[in-house]
C-alpha cells in the first residue's frame, strides 16, 4: 500500500509545484479519517490541490462554491412534494459524495456553515427528522480566505474543531514559481491525472491506519502536549485543546507515519502534525493565528521528547 500512496503523491506533484509538505499533511488527514481546512490568500493553489487529490481517487467528487446567499438546503439537500408520485421525495445535496470540496467556506453565513457540522462529525445528514448515512469514505477538504479578506465570516470554534488539520499553503520560491510557469504554459496537467485508488482500497488504507503502532511513551508525549496547551500564562493561550484535539493528534500522527511508509509512529511524526492539528483548536490572548502557532512551536521545544534507553 505504501507504493500506492507514493503514486498518489507523485501524481499530485505533477500538478502542484513545491507543495510536497502540504500534500503529506492532507494525505495524513485523509488516511486518518479527518477533514482538512486549507487557508491562504486567493490564487495560492488551494482549489487546485483539492481537485488534484480528488482526481487520484476513483470516488465520487462534489464541489460547493460557498457564497453569502447559499442556504443550508443547498448543502444537505431538500424534501419536496412530487405531484406525480403523490409524496414527498428527498433530493440529495452535494454533501452526498465521497470527496467534498467546500470552496471558500467562510464566505457563507454561519447558518450555512453549520450545515456541514453533522456530516463532518458523524458521517450523516438529518433533514426533516430523517437521518441518512453518508457513504464511506467521506472527506471534506475546505478552503478559506484569511478572515481579514473582504466579505468573509469567521468560522466558529465548533466548526473549526471538526477539521483534523488547518494547513497553510505558504509562498513559492522563485525557482518553484518559474517551474510552475514552465509546467502550465502549454498544457493543463490536472486534466491528465487518472485515478490510482478506488473506494475499497481507500477503506482498507483507513483500516490499516488505525493499526499503526504508537508506543506508550509517545502516547504519554501526546497527552503532555495537550496538557501543555491548557496551562495558560502571560502572553500564552487562553484555552487549550479539548480531549478531541488530543485524539486528533494521535490519529494525525498515525496518518503521517503511513504516508512515510512506516507502520509505527515516531516523535518526528507528532512534531510534524502538532501545529496543524492543535493551533486552530486553541484561543490565544491576542487572538491571532500566528500567535497560536508560535505557542504550539514553543511548547514542542519545552516538552521533553521521549527517547529510547539503550
Amino acid at each position: 500500500m505504501s507504493n500506492i500512496l507514493q503514486t498518489v503523491k507523485d501524481n499530485i506533484a505533477r500538478v502542484m509545484v513545491g507543495r510536497e509538505a502540504v500534500t503529506d499533511l492532507i494525505l495524513a488527514s485523509f488516511l486518518a479519517g479527518g477533514h482538512v481546512l486549507l487557508e491562504d490568500m486567493p490564487g495560492t493553489g488551494k482549489t487546485m490541490l483539492a481537485r488534484s487529490l480528488a482526481r487520484c481517487l476513483d470516488c465520487r467528487f462534489g464541489r460547493i462554491q460557498f457564497t453569502p446567499d447559499l442556504l443550508p438546503s443547498d448543502v444537505t439537500g431538500i424534501s419536496y412534494y412530487d405531484q406525480q408520485q403523490g409524496r414527498f421525495v428527498f433530493r440529495e445535496g452535494p454533501v452526498f459524495t465521497n470527496i467534498l470540496l467546500a470552496d471558500e467556506i467562510n464566505r457563507a453565513t454561519p447558518r450555512t456553515q453549520s450545515a456541514l457540522l453533522e456530516s463532518m462529525a458523524e458521517g450523516q445528514v438529518t433533514v426533516d427528522g430523517e437521518t441518512r448515512r453518508l457513504e464511506e469514505p467521506f472527506f471534506v477538504i475546505a478552503t478559506q480566505n484569511p478572515v481579514e479578506t473582504y466579505g468573509c465570516f469567521p468560522l466558529p470554534e465548533a466548526q473549526l474543531d471538526r477539521f483534523l488539520m488547518k494547513v497553510h499553503m505558504g509562498p513559492l520560491s522563485a525557482g518553484e514559481e518559474k517551474a510552475m510557469l514552465d509546467r502550465f504554459i502549454t498544457e493543463e496537467p490536472l486534466e491528465k491525472l487518472s485515478p490510482v485508488l478506488d473506494q475499497e482500497q481507500v477503506r482498507e488504507l483507513r483500516r490499516q491506519c488505525r493499526q499503526i503502532r504508537v508506543h506508550d511513551d509517545l502516547r504519554a508525549y501526546i497527552v503532555a502536549l495537550a496538557q501543555g496547551t491548557r496551562r495558560t500564562g502571560p502572553g500564552g493561550l487562553n484555552e487549550g485543546v479539548s480531549p478531541r484535539g488530543t485524539l486528533a493528534l494521535l490519529r494525525a500522527a498515525q496518518g503521517y507515519a503511513m504516508t512515510a511508509g512506516r507502520d509505527f509512529v515516531t516523535p518526528e511524526d507528532i512534531g510534524a502534525v502538532a501545529v496543524p492539528v492543535m493551533a486552530h483548536r486553541c484561543i490565544s490572548q491576542d487572538g491571532t493565528p500566528l500567535a497560536r502557532e508560535k505557542e504550539i512551536r514553543a511548547l514542542l521545544t519545552r516538552i521533553p521528547v521521549p527517547t529510547e534507553n539503550w
